[in-house]
């Protein structure tokens, strides 16, 4: 079996979540990762260093997502637990509130996993606000947890990596030797040769880099028209991520002094430690979440390869928007599961 029998296309965190999976299963030195950017890059375009990161209720109700956010957060608790400091994955306390009541079918799937899960009585919510929670969610510092995930595929592990860009999906077919292929291009996903997905869109969001070694809680507030968060960046002497914006279909680059004021407004009224002097804005950024209409997909596609026609399967992953850090882990799982059996017939060639 060959370093090319499987294909990752895209190492963005859903990309690198599925080479861990299949590398953890013993298919390290058989994967390797194609794409554009690499940990360590820093572009419009690669979303996933721009992110919070955390495990917050800002995903959807539908059973995919209740799913994969539930594998995510055992993963991530697990990980903190025994990896935390290398993995740069932390257990924070944790707020959130909604101006609107959630659906009580994500409220009892969260109830009935999440650690420390607490309602907040009606009294005790702020002024607008129709419904709280309190409980210990997983803080990620994106950038690091990304090199810490490239890291562990390639050196621990022995997958390989190739820097470039495909001008198609099918490009992912390296040689004969290739069986399967995932796409896990984010955003590219709309325009990728191949894929062309009229379903997908960007998702804006402009985040406040701050220094604020006093503030080690997570807090959010889930708003009519709006997304409010503070999100400690664990293992980084004090940085925190202070956000944001939901902007669909909205693709610019560019930073605003406008959202600026309107993050700090928010992000001091709802946590109002936030306004002190021991308060440092390092810098304003923006990202593009890889946003789906109907959600992420993770479905198979059985395809044709080249001239000769054979058969092959791609398995498309991507869509996650906003829960690319809580979800990419379960999303991987399932991505990895559906393709289980053209994967163990490789271990069957593998061994004659």
């Amino acid at each position: 079996m060959k370093s090319e029998s499987i294909v990752i296309i895209g190492a963005g965190v859903i990309g690198l979540n599925v080479a861990l999976v299949l590398a953890e299963r013993g298919y390290g030195q058989h994967t390797t990762i194609i794409a554009e950017h690499l940990p360590g890059d820093t572009s419009i375009n690669y979303t996933s260093p721009w992110a919070g990161a955390n495990f917050s209720a800002i995903s959807a109700s539908d059973p995919n997502a209740l799913r994969w956010d539930k594998l995510g957060y055992m993963y991530l608790l697990d990980l903190a637990a025994k990896d935390g400091k290398n993995a740069y994955v932390k257990e924070t306390p944790s707020v959130e509130y909604w101006d609107e009541l959630p659906s009580r079918e994500k409220i009892d799937s969260m109830a009935a996993y999440l650690k420390d899960f607490k309602e907040i009585a009606t009294q005790e919510l702020p002024a607008g606000v129709a419904f709280g929670i309190e409980f210990t969610t997983i803080t990620i510092n994106a950038p690091m947890h990304l090199r810490y995930l490239f890291q562990k595929v390639t050196q621990k592990y022995g997958v390989r990596v190739i820097s470039k860009k495909l001008p198609q999906v099918s490009s992912g077919y390296l040689s004969k030797d290739t069986k399967v292929v995932f796409n896990c291009t984010g955003n590219a996903a709309k325009e990728l040769p191949g894929v062309q997905d009229s379903k997908c869109f960007p998702t804006r969001g402009q985040i406040l880099l701050a220094k604020a070694c006093h503030v080690q809680q997570n807090i959010m507030r889930h708003g009519r028209d709006y997304e409010t968060y503070v999100i400690p960046r664990p293992y980084s002497n004090g940085n925190v991520i202070l956000g944001g914006f939901m902007q669909k279909k909205v693709s610019t680059p560019d930073t605003f002094g406008e959202e600026t004021e309107s993050i700090l407004s928010r992000t001091t009224a709802l946590l109002p430690i936030l306004n002190s002097n021991e308060t440092e804005i390092l810098g304003a950024f923006a990202g593009l979440r890889p946003s789906r209409e109907g959600g992420a997909r993770v479905s198979r596609e059985n395809v044709q390869v080249g001239a000769t026609g054979r058969p092959g399967v791609i398995l498309h992953n991507y869509g996650a928007g906003g829960t690319g850090y809580q979800a990419g882990y379960g999303m991987a799982v399932e991505a990895v599961n559906t393709v289980s059996d053209e994967i163990n017939a490789l271990d069957i060639q593998s061994r004659l």
